[in-house]
């Protein structure tokens, strides 16, 4: 796996595909009625994870501690623990400090530093019984959209070989997937958890910026990043959420299983732009089938210049943060490197990247006042057309193809071919960057395969805070929709 820390002894033949294929919900249901045990759950898992490693998902897996962990849930079962999350490994993207285990940031020089405490979420995951089972593979410093890592490898789409997984939580869509773990912590700023959820074929859910912890993982920009999720299902997005948030389930709107009545809202015009075809034929099938589910979906104008307007703020506020976001996590947390060290070691197109837009005097830098204007003038602006959709129209949620293609070749990832144009890879965001650039929840569902097996995602995006109701509505929504296409 290409300079990978995997710490994988042989566990013999074993049935795998059954274990592996156990949702979150389902693998705790299973451990807690005793079933199964978490070290037998574990080491199926382990041996997928062998099985499948030149998809090169994790940077680290401890073999002997999390069978050690699982041995002890096991323990802690016996002696009548009802935890949650009991016996279940999850994994954890490598900018999440893991106490005791390795944690890079996808930078080859802190391959070796093992930080001396959790990361707030994955301390909740591990208060309600879950395990670590390994460091996912990510983009430098979680900057970029494909899935390349330098030093790691490319992580491979599980889909197709050959396609990228999107990124930055590259490994932890692939290993979702893949049907290595049942769920997978990521980070989202423009797009990091919905774009390889979409490409990938799982679900990405992107919480209320602030709503999930942050303490403890590797920023970008403190006004856009966000923790979330990766799993097969919207049921185990609504568990780890309740996890790591503490709310109640019974905090749910009781609204039942139908869409009846439920009213979403798209916009063509800013969403439907530049998409592929095929996508957009895809995007307009399931619009259909909502509707004939029996909800109202209705079509939104959110102005000619709303795609200037997200770009130009989004990404402002995004690279001008990112050095001060950085140095002040590297200082908190002790970490043993300096933001001109991490520069000085980037992959030259990320070095040369951040010289023109992440450091003070570069030629594309975001000027004090320009942040300034993107943070009181633009974001102000964007939350107002959204509010259109949202309060005017009285949508749940707003729908858009989460990506507006499918995953493209790892050969072509430095500029990606969408509607027959040449155009940047940050392109592949151009759909997840509006909810990001106000904070909103979002999540990406399996919508179907393309006619060459890669998957399509659907993006809803919904008002700020209400979290709950939009996985509740994904629910009814994946229901329509069917099975993911994932665990493959």
């Amino acid at each position: 796996m290409n300079d990978t820390t995997v710490i994988l002894r042989n566990l013999g033949p074993r049935e795998t595909t059954d274990l592996s294929s156990l949702g979150v919900a389902a693998a705790a249901a299973a451990i807690h009625n005793g079933d199964i045990t978490s070290e037998s759950y574990t080491a199926a898992l382990l041996q997928r994870a062998r099985a499948h490693a030149e998809l090169n998902a994790f940077i680290t897996i401890d073999e002997a501690a999390v069978l050690a962990a699982a041995r002890n849930a096991d323990k802690a079962r016996a002696a009548g623990s009802t935890a949650l999350l009991l016996g279940v490994p999850l994994g954890v993207k490598d900018s999440y400090l893991t106490k005791g285990l390795p944690t890079s940031l996808g930078l080859g020089n802190l391959a070796h530093f093992i930080p001396q405490e959790d990361a707030d979420a994955v301390r909740a995951i591990k208060d309600a019984g879950a395990l670590v089972f390994g460091k996912n593979n990510l983009v430098e410093m979680s900057y970029g959209l494909t899935g390349h890592n330098e030093r790691y490898g490319q992580v491979k789409n599980p889909h197709a070989r050959d396609r990228v997984t999107g990124g930055s939580s590259s490994g932890s869509a692939a290993s979702v997937s893949a049907g290595i773990v049942p769920a997978s912590l990521g980070g989202d700023t423009v797009g990091s958890i919905r774009v390889p959820a979409s490409f990938c074929g799982v679900v990405g859910f992107k919480p209320t910026t602030g709503r999930w912890p942050r303490n403890g993982v590797a920023p970008i920009s403190h006004t856009l990043d966000t923790t979330g999720t990766f799993a097969r299902s919207v049921e185990d997005c609504i568990l780890v959420d309740q996890v790591v948030t503490g709310e109640q389930t019974s905090e749910f709107s009781n609204i039942g299983h139908s869409l009846k009545g439920a009213r979403l809202a798209f916009a063509p015009r800013q969403f439907l732009d530049l998409v592929d075809p095929e996508v957009e034929a895809h995007f307009r099938e399931v619009v259909r089938q909502l509707r004939a589910a029996g909800a109202e979906v209705v079509e939104v104008d959110l102005g000619e210049d709303f795609n200037a307007l997200i770009q130009t703020a989004t990404w402002g506020i995004f690279a001008h943060e990112t050095m001060g976001a950085i140095s002040e996590f590297l200082r908190r947390h002790d970490i043993p490197t300096t933001f001109e060290a991490i520069y000085e070691s980037l992959k030259p197109q990320l070095r040369q990247a951040w010289g023109h837009i992440v450091l003070p005097g570069g030629a594309g830098a975001t000027s004090a006042e320009a942040y300034q204007t993107a943070l009181s003038v633009g974001r102000p602006e964007i939350q107002r057309r959204l509010n259109t959709a949202f309060v005017s129209h009285g949508a749940l949620a707003i729908l858009q193809p989460t990506t507006p293609c499918t995953a493209p070749l790892i050969e072509e990832q430095a500029t990606v071919h969408i509607a027959g144009q040449e155009v940047s890879y940050l392109a592949l965001a151009n759909h997840t960057v509006s909810a990001s650039s106000v904070g909103l929840p979002g999540i990406s569902l399996p919508a179907g395969l393309s006619h060459v097996g890669l998957p399509i995602g659907l993006e809803l995006d919904a008002p700020l805070g209400s979290d709950r109701a939009l996985l509740d509505v994904a629910r009814r929504i994946e229901r329509v929709l069917g099975a993911t296409s994932s665990a493959i």
